[in-house]
C-alpha cells in the first residue's frame, strides 16, 4: 500500500488521481475534513467517474505532528510520498512553518524507518536551491548559503531536506523533487490556481522577475517514475521553462479571456506596496499578501537546469503555455 501526506492540496490530489485511475492499494492522510473536498474538485475536472475513484482511497485523518495517528496510517504501507507543507513567506508564520514542514518531514522519515518503507518521495522546491554569480543556471548541485538573506519558507523546507538525507544515512531509501512555480487545475480558491481567478479579474502590473514552471502532471509522473526506478538517494530540479513574470502573467490573461497587465511594477512601488501590507498587517492583523522577500524573489532573475532529470529518465517536460491554456479552459469550464 501507497501513503499519501498532502493529499489534500495540488501535487497530493493530482497524485491520488492518477494512483487511484492506475489501480494502486493507497491511503491518504487530511488533516482537515472539510479540504478533502479539494480533491474531489480535482478529480472532477480529469474525469465524469469521479467518486468511483475517490471512493478507492482510504481516507485517515492525522496530523504531521501527532505521532500516534501517524504511526497507524504507516501500518501496512511499502512506498510514502510526502507532500504535505506549510507554504507562507510570512516572517511570522515561522514557527508553524518549522512544526509542519521540518518536525513534520521528521516524523515521517523517522516512521518510514521504522517501518521498513521501501522508498520515500519528498516534495521539496526550487527555493531550497543556492544562488549563482552572474546569473548561471542553477542546478542540483548550487549550494545554499544560509548566510544569504532567505525567506522562512525557503529555510523550512532546506531543513526539511536535510531531515530526508538524514534518513538516507540511516538505511532509507528516498528521492527528492524541486519543483518550480507548480501549474494545475482543480483548487481555485489559493495556490496556484488562485492566479487564474486573479488574471481574470485582471493585474494591472507585472514584476520585473523571471519565474520556474512546470505542470502538476509532470511532477506527478517524474515522481512515480522515479518511485518505480532504480534511482535512489538523489534529488532533481523539476522546471519545464524559465519565463519572465511578464509573459506568464499575459499568457494567464489570454487563457481567461481577459486583459493582460501592461505595465511593469517598479522595485521601488513594490517596495513600498510590501511596506504598506506591514502597515495594515499590524493594524488589522489580516494575512500578509506582499512580504520583503516576496518582492525580492518578483524582481530577480533566476534560470533553472532541468538536464539532470531529462537525462536520468529521458524526460520531455510539457509546454508551459499548452499547460496554462487547458487550465484556463478548465477554469472557465
Amino acid at each position: 500500500m501507497i501513503l499519501v501526506t498532502g493529499g489534500t492540496g495540488l501535487v497530493g490530489a493530482h497524485l491520488l488521481y492518477k494512483l487511484a485511475s492506475d489501480n494502486d492499494k493507497v491511503r491518504a492522510i487530511y488533516r482537515n475534513k472539510q479540504k478533502i473536498s479539494n480533491t474531489k474538485d480535482v478529480f472532477s475536472c480529469y474525469t465524469d467517474n469521479s467518486d468511483t475513484l475517490f471512493n478507492r482511497i482510504e481516507w485517515v485523518e492525522a496530523d504531521l505532528l501527532d505521532i500516534s495517528a501517524l504511526s497507524d496510517a504507516f501500518i501496512g504501507i511499502t512506498k510514502v510520498y510526502h507532500c504535505a507543507a506549510f507554504v507562507s513567506f510570512e516572517p511570522d508564520k515561522y514557527q508553524l512553518l518549522r512544526k509542519t514542514n521540518i518536525v513534520g518531514t521528521a516524523n515521517i522519515v523517522n516512521l518510514s524507518i521504522s517501518n521498513k518503507i521501501e522508498k520515500l518521495c519528498y516534495v521539496s522546491s526550487i527555493a531550497t536551491l543556492g544562488n549563482t554569480l552572474k546569473n548561471t543556471e542553477i542546478t542540483e548541485e548550487t549550494i545554499w548559503n544560509p548566510e544569504d538573506d532567505n525567506n522562512v519558507y525557503a529555510i523550512t523546507k532546506y531543513g526539511a531536506e536535510m531531515e530526508v538525507w538524514r534518513g538516507t544515512q540511516e538505511g532509507l531509501d528516498a528521492v527528492i523533487v524541486n519543483p518550480g512555480v507548480i501549474l494545475g487545475a482543480g483548487i481555485w480558491r489559493y495556490g496556484t490556481g488562485n492566479l487564474f481567478k486573479k488574471a481574470k479579474k485582471g493585474f494591472k502590473y507585472y514584476p520585473s522577475g523571471t519565474v520556474g514552471l512546470v505542470a502538476v502532471n509532470d511532477v506527478i509522473d517524474i515522481m512515480i517514475t522515479l518511485m518505480h526506478s532504480q534511482i535512489k538517494n538523489e534529488r532533481f530540479i523539476l522546471v519545464a521553462e524559465n519565463w519572465t513574470y511578464k509573459r506568464f502573467l499575459h499568457a494567464l490573461a489570454k487563457a481567461v479571456n481577459a486583459k493582460p497587465p501592461k505595465k511593469q511594477a517598479s522595485k521601488r512601488l513594490l517596495n513600498m506596496a510590501w511596506k504598506m501590507d506591514w502597515l495594515k498587517h499590524k493594524l488589522t492583523g489580516k494575512r500578509r499578501q506582499l512580504t520583503k522577500h516576496l518582492v525580492q524573489s518578483l524582481t530577480t532573475e533566476k534560470h533553472y537546469s532541468s538536464t539532470k532529470i531529462k537525462t536520468a529518465l529521458n524526460y520531455k517536460f510539457k509546454a508551459v503555455d499548452n499547460t496554462i491554456t487547458a487550465i484556463g479552459n478548465l477554469y472557465l469550464k
